[in-house]
């Protein structure tokens, strides 16, 4: 366990560590908490972070969408549950994922599901669909980009 630290050594590794990636202010507060600074320090520190725009949940809320979608291959829900995870307001998220329209989840979805077909072991095609159903479903896709995707599963093209 770290040792207990002052406001202004606080204030300085948030700041560097905010100055080398985004972080959200729920990552913040939550490091504070594990150094035991009481709660006026917390709010003292977070609100230079802020105003210094160390700190800005929108932007660090928009930059994770970003990344998931691209790299992770993340659907609007797990992106979500995430968002959630890291502290961030369901206002913000709702704005930030409405954003994304359906086209970016599904030029994702597309060859994600071509990709798994190849490799998923079904005896029949309604087994084959349900198994890559539950696949995206898993990855947070919604039900209606996963069925514009699999109408009958033939060829795995997507509406």
């Amino acid at each position: 366990m770290e040792q207990e630290i002052n406001e202004q050594q606080a204030l300085q590794k948030l700041m560097a560590l905010c100055a080398r990636a985004e972080h959200s202010s729920g990552e913040m507060l939550d490091k504070m908490r594990r150094w035991k600074l009481d709660e006026p320090v917390q709010a003292s520190i977070m609100e230079r972070l802020v105003s210094e725009h160390y700190v800005d949940d929108e932007r660090y809320a928009r930059a994770f969408v970003n990344d998931k979608i691209t790299y992770n291959q993340w659907g609007r829900r797990r992106i979500d549950q995430a968002l959630w995870q890291k502290g961030i307001d369901q206002d913000l998220r709702k704005k930030v994922l409405d954003e994304v329209d359906d086209e970016t989840y599904l030029a994702v979805l597309r060859p994600l599901l071509k990709a798994k077909a190849r490799t998923v072991k079904a005896s029949s095609d309604y087994e084959h669909t349900m198994k890559l159903a539950r696949f995206a479903l898993g990855r947070g896709f919604s039900y209606d980009l996963v069925r514009r995707c699999l109408p009958d599963a033939e060829d795995m093209e997507c509406d």
